[in-house]
């Protein structure tokens, strides 16, 4: 045996979309949809999953963190609806199979235009999947829709494609794979109705098998109902993430069916338990052997030649209809271990599992993994294969900022990247399952993620939110989720909540936990579980039933300050203290921090000479031009400063860390402006611009790196002789700032100071420098110059090279600069972009929360001194040549070659 063949595994990586070793094909069906806004008029109200209740459309604004609400009663059941049809594709996910759902009789909708196969749909518009419809906007200036982005991603829209299912495709079971539809999906294909799902951030499949007619034409046509008032944030809308068609032998691995673990683990050995389940369609009873080799994966996720190791074949007999599981262990001498970068290096494995049948192979299925051992201790946190991993991460939510929902690989990988070098090692992914790929990146990359399936429990938080479904479906999210996830190493921890309605229902919310609970344990006994609170307190019965303790804002104190005296609000002095006294058993970890709020580049005075502040006018907020001081002080209502925050860590070393809200900008849930597209919170803004936060966390989280960066730009030919607080974000110790070469005296940083700051300089345009110490030896030198008036264009690109596959991006970043060459820092030039050769611009964008330009515009303002455009190969191999032009300015280009190879 080998490792050097392809097979399904390699359907994860970008360069390898679909992947063929008969009789298993999995191919992802990208390209060759229709796509339509609106329902026909033949529809009437037949193709509701369920009656929705009626909703006054909410203020917009809320508070992020109001209490959720009792939900509506909910609506008798019609039998105008879909639910029973579609509620049966949830039963490999229920594990009391008394309580499977009988399909009714009949195909509700097979009367309706747009579900016929002989309906012409060639005035539709082509897409590609993935695709998120509600991205290219417009934006909605007005009405309250700051929450979800200012885009309109309700209503439903349909998808059709032409499957091709070839003559010799008789016999083979056939399946279709939704790695996400944003949401209420259902499926049709022939004119007759497979099932759906309605949860948007699931992962979830149909069995084809009985609806397919092998050489004849199969219709496929998909309707998404996105409701208006679901979510908190942005949700994206349509088949925002990859939809796949798997053809197998009747007698094959099991959906998402194999299972590895390492229950012990050393430099010297480690033992690899794998679980194998397959299924056989066939009517009859079926023969075979089952041998699993287990290979090495270079860093790029390519298999070594030779296995490591073999796990002996085993002979079953699979019954018809019927699944059954296999065990089976090996003992890998000197393993590569995986763990998190940049404290150990993640190597991964490969399990290639093959079902013979007769001599001959009947299928092949691959399973990726890492070898490491994880404990959590309640006295100092988190440790991988023995070593201590303080958790330095972030939240993230699932857009990618101009290209919305839909995914792409190499924008995620980006953001992960950029990530990594401001020393974060974390990922919480809020508030829902992320795409399976973004797995594979932080298992590739090496960071440690917490997998979050639910921001609502049968509580809302929006009128339409997932409450709605969620009695009927929890259980068959969570073990989708679960048995999707599962044999990632990046993936550390279960989260079954998020600031759930439940907090506040005692005994009630603490049963719905333990159901929770006890779904994860079943899926996966090898990682604790987590429920992030911003409310409930020690002493409630919520905290008790998780595993791990996590804390959204409560470890330093929420509106704990004399000025929210009387607020209805959440209030609460820190916290970590009593959750350690209540559990000293338990691991604590920080799920939510800081929520800091910042503009790029954006400076408001005067200054606080507080280390933490609420946003308000003259306070660092500016409700005129809706945009947030970035000297990084202020802080959303129930959050705080990162300085704050590392205070509060540092007092209590048995907290595991903390993951800072949030990495990147996200669309929707601008606070505190509405009426801006995007939030505030982000480390890193929505174009992937860094803010000055950036480098405070870098100080921290990378103290070995001699760094010094002064806030904030030295441009202000109006404040002349005005005390202009210069601060500064250093690993070093010490420092000692000069004006035009005249000091302004040597600073030390005191005891829980995270900063130095010089609150007393007044400002002279020249040159501000700082000489950094650390440990009474010379740190880092940085200095910025006042800029002159713009005079050009510098373009460049993240990357030199990229895949000409028709999906791997070039980001363009734009510099106003001056004849010098240094960043005209409040530049609001207009940027034109053109591209010549095989790529085309999919998106611009500034970074700029207020700004409403669509963002499939060519051309944009610069936001303080910056415009980004990001190019996407159209599939031909080439040189790709990036022009930027701006009036009265010296244009410029970047070129970018798209190679044919992988990369």
């Amino acid at each position: 045996m080998t490792c050097h063949s392809a097979a399904l595994g390699q359907a994860l990586l970008p360069d390898a979309r679909s992947a063929v070793v008969a009789p298993r094909e999995h191919t992802a069906l990208d390209t060759g949809w229709r796509f339509h806004r609106g329902d026909p008029e033949d529809a009437r109200e037949q193709l509701h999953y369920a009656v929705r209740p009626g909703i006054i459309q909410s203020v917009d604004g809320k508070d992020a963190d109001a209490r959720p609400e009792t939900a509506a009663e909910p609506i008798a059941s019609r039998s105008d609806v879909l639910k029973p049809w579609i509620l049966p594709t949830a039963n490999p996910f229920i594990r009391d199979a008394s309580r499977w759902h009988v399909r009714p009789a009949g195909d509700p909708g097979s009367d309706v235009s747009f579900v016929r196969a002989n309906f012409d749909d060639s005035g539709w518009r082509q897409v590609t999947l993935p695709h998120d419809w509600a991205i290219e906007g417009p934006f909605l200036a007005d009405g309250p829709y700051g929450g979800m982005g200012r885009l309109k991603t309700w209503g439903a829209v349909w998808y059709r494609k032409r499957l091709d299912i070839p003559a010799t495709d008789a016999g083979r079971s056939i399946f279709l794979t939704f790695d996400g539809a944003m949401s209420y999906a259902t499926v049709w294909l022939n004119g007759r109705l497979v099932g759906g799902w309605p949860y948007g951030y699931a992962s979830w499949r149909v069995d084809l098998t009985s609806y397919v007619e092998p050489g004849g034409q199969n219709q496929l046509a998909i309707r998404l109902d996105n409701p208006p008032e679901s979510a908190r944030w942005y949700p994206g809308a349509g088949l925002y993430r990859s939809v796949w068609l798997t053809k197998t032998h009747p007698v094959h691995v099991a959906h998402w069916g194999t299972v590895v673990r390492t229950p012990t683990v050393s430099a010297k050995a480690a033992t690899v338990e794998l679980q194998v389940s397959i299924d056989n369609d066939a009517s009859s009873s079926q023969s075979l052997e089952v041998a699993t080799e287990i290979c090495a994966l270079d860093d790029e996720g390519r298999k070594h030649t030779r296995p490591s190791v073999i796990i002996p074949a085993q002979k079953v007999e699979v019954a018809a209809k019927e699944r059954i599981t296999l065990a089976g262990s090996a003992v890998i001498a000197n393993p590569r271990l995986w763990g998190p970068r940049p404290h150990q290096q993640p190597h991964r494995y490969i399990a290639v599992t093959s079902l013979t049948q007769g001599g001959k192979r009947i299928d092949r299925y691959e399973t990726r993994f890492g070898i490491r051992s994880l404990r959590f201790d309640p006295n100092s946190g988190v440790y991988v294969n023995g070593q201590h991993i303080p958790i330095r991460g972030v939240n993230n939510h699932h857009d990618l900022g101009a290209l919305g929902a839909a995914f792409n690989y190499r924008a995620a990988e980006r953001q992960l990247e950029m990530l990594q070098e401001m020393g974060a090692n974390a990922v919480r992914m809020a508030h829902n399952p992320p795409a399976p790929e973004l797995l594979e990146l932080t298992d590739r990359l090496g960071m440690l993620v917490v997998d979050e399936i639910f921001d609502s429990w049968e509580r809302k938080k929006t009128p339409l939110d997932f409450h709605l479904i969620f009695r009927d479906w929890h259980e068959p999210d969570l073990r989708a989720m679960l048995r999707r996830d599962r044999n990632h190493p990046s993936v550390v921890l279960w989260s079954v909540g998020n600031e759930v309605g439940e907090q506040y229902t005692a005994e009630e919310g603490a049963a719905i936990a333990r159901r929770l609970q006890q779904i994860v344990r079943e899926g996966d006994p090898t990682r604790p579980t987590i429920n992030a609170m911003n409310w409930a307190k020690s002493d409630m019965p919520l905290p008790a039933v998780l595993d791990v303790i996590g804390l959204n804002y409560q470890g330093e104190g929420i509106r704990d300050t004399p000025e929210f005296a009387g607020t209805d609000r959440i209030r609460t002095p820190p916290q970590y203290q009593a959750f350690r006294q209540k559990f000293p058993d338990k691991v604590i970890l920080s799920t939510e921090t800081a929520s800091t709020l910042s503009s790029r580049g954006v400076y408001l005075f005067p200054v606080s000479p507080e280390n933490s502040a609420p946003v308000r006018d003259g306070r660092g907020g500016d409700s005129t031009s809706h945009q947030v001081s970035g000297y990084e002080l202020n802080a959303v209502d129930f959050g705080s400063s990162p300085d704050r925050v590392f205070a509060a860590l540092d007092r209590h070393p048995f907290v595991a860390g903390e993951f800072v809200w949030t990495g990147w900008d996200y669309l929707g849930e601008p606070t505190p402006y509405y009426s801006s597209r995007s939030s505030y919170s982000g480390i890193i803004d929505l174009a992937g611009f860094r803010k000055d936060r950036f480098y405070l966390y870098q100080s921290r989280w990378r103290s070995d790196l001699p760094a010094a960066h002064i806030v904030p730009h030295w441009t202000w030919p109006e404040r002349v002789g005005q005390a202009t607080p210069v601060h500064v974000f250093t690993s070093g110790d010490q420092g000692e700032l000069f004006i035009n070469g005249q000091s302004q005296g040597r600073l030390k940083k005191g005891a829980f100071e995270y900063r130095l700051r010089w609150d007393d300089v007044r400002y002279a345009p020249g040159e501000v420098k700082v000489v950094v110490y650390k440990s009474g030896k010379q740190w880092a030198v940085s200095s910025t110059k006042t800029a002159g008036a713009a005079a050009g264009l510098e373009v460049v690109s993240d990357r030199s090279t990229i895949r000409a596959d028709g999906k791997d991006l070039a980001f363009i970043t734009v510099r106003v600069v001056d004849a010098n060459g240094s960043t005209v820092p409040r530049a609001a030039n207009r940027v034109k972009f053109t591209v010549d050769g095989p790529g085309e611009i999919i998106a611009t964008d500034n970074g700029d929360p207020t700004n409403l330009e669509s963002f499939p515009s060519p051309q944009r303002d610069a936001f303080n001194g910056h415009v980004l455009a990001i190019v996407r190969s159209t599939g031909r191999a080439g040189r790709i040549t990036v022009h930027a032009g701006s009036a009265a300015l010296q244009g410029s280009q970047a070129i970018v070659q798209a190679a044919p190879q992988a990369l």
